[in-house]
């Protein structure tokens, strides 16, 4: 009679240490990594220059784990510089291996290296003079024989103790292609702004990709008013536009200075006949600036660093905008 086992039902070992097994399992996969710098070698170059000088796709296929670290391996190259996209080896055998051109450049990754199902997909691949990269654990396999390039990924032990459970294995091969993707970067001469262009929905994308232009106060919502301006009439405008401050420019709009809501309270506190002073009396000459084009990111760490709540956006003395530490709040530059 069969017995199905419930996994969830089974006595716990007594005394049973899973943190003495978690660091067990910490220790035979850094003992792995450790072997892996032998494979930093020669082929791994000329792996990387294979793929640095392809014209198309760097084409990643795996069966089973091997599939996953492949999946994350081309996330990496993408999201890097190297225009990549994962294939399920099933799949392309039965239609999606129309996605891959002679100008394309496929990585096969099989621990054994007898993955049949990447196996059945040589020979085409090979007719359509499509060059083959693998990254097995065995140089003797089949993978590696077929391979224009074969990148040894072996390590001493698995970490499940029943050698069965690809795990230190998969790691291994996860920093292999790490490894492929950052010295690629590098070779690109790759910037966080290329980083963020594919990044643009996240919080990355917006600190290097937004710049003031994008969200500064512009035309009637720039609080100004000119010199010859009362020091109530200032306060007015200050309280329409609702941003804490005004410039004070002439009829060309030529910066002139700054009035705050720190330069009020400072007028406050020297016993100033307010209803007899003008906004020339009491403003900032000057003003902090900055042009139209710079980071929102900069903007904020300017902000921080002079202590200030809002700046003036300007092409030399020529105001263009008004930039608030709320504007950048609100577009999510933290």
């Amino acid at each position: 009679m069969n017995r199905e086992i419930n996994m969830s039902q089974i006595d716990l070992q007594p005394g049973f240490d899973f943190q003495q097994a978690g660091r067990e399992v910490l220790a035979i996969e850094r003992e792995g990594l450790a072997q892996l710098d032998q494979y930093i070698n020669q082929d791994f170059a000329l792996a990387c220059e294979k793929i640095f000088y392809c014209s198309g796709k760097v084409v990643v296929m795996g069966m089973g784990k091997s599939g996953h670290i492949g999946r994350k391996m081309a996330a990496t190259f993408a999201s890097t510089g190297t225009s990549s996209f994962f294939v399920h080896p099933g799949e392309a055998a039965h239609g999606d291996l129309g996605m891959v051109t002679p100008q394309d450049i496929v990585i096969a990754l099989s621990n054994s290296g007898e993955s049949n199902e990447i196996l059945a997909l040589i020979p085409v691949l090979k007719r359509l003079q499509v060059p083959l990269i693998c990254i097995t654990s065995r140089p003797e396999s089949s993978m590696a024989r077929a391979a224009d390039i074969h990148l040894c990924v072996k390590v001493p032990k698995e970490a499940c103790p029943l050698g069965l459970a690809p795990t230190s294995s998969t790691t291994a091969a996860l920093v292999m292609g790490d490894a492929l993707a950052v010295a690629l970067l590098e070779a690109r001469g790759f910037t966080a702004e290329d980083f963020a262009l594919s990044h643009p929905g996240g919080a990355l994308g917006r600190k290097l990709l937004l710049r003031v232009n994008d969200i500064m106060h512009t035309g009637d919502e720039i609080p100004h008013v000119t010199k010859e301006a009362s020091l109530r009439d200032a306060l007015l405008e200050i309280t329409r536009k609702n941003l804490g401050m005004t410039a004070i420019c002439d009829d060309q709009m030529q910066i002139l200075g700054i009035f705050t809501d720190g330069d009020l309270r400072r007028v406050f506190d020297t016993g100033a006949d307010m209803r007899q002073l003008s906004i020339a009396d009491v403003m900032t000459p000057g003003g902090i600036r900055i042009r139209p084009g710079t980071l929102a990111v900069d903007a904020l760490n300017l902000m921080q660093s002079r202590h200030v709540t809002c700046v003036l956006v300007a092409d030399g003395d020529h105001l263009l905008g008004v930039v608030h530490m709320h504007d950048l709040l609100r577009a999510g530059v933290v």
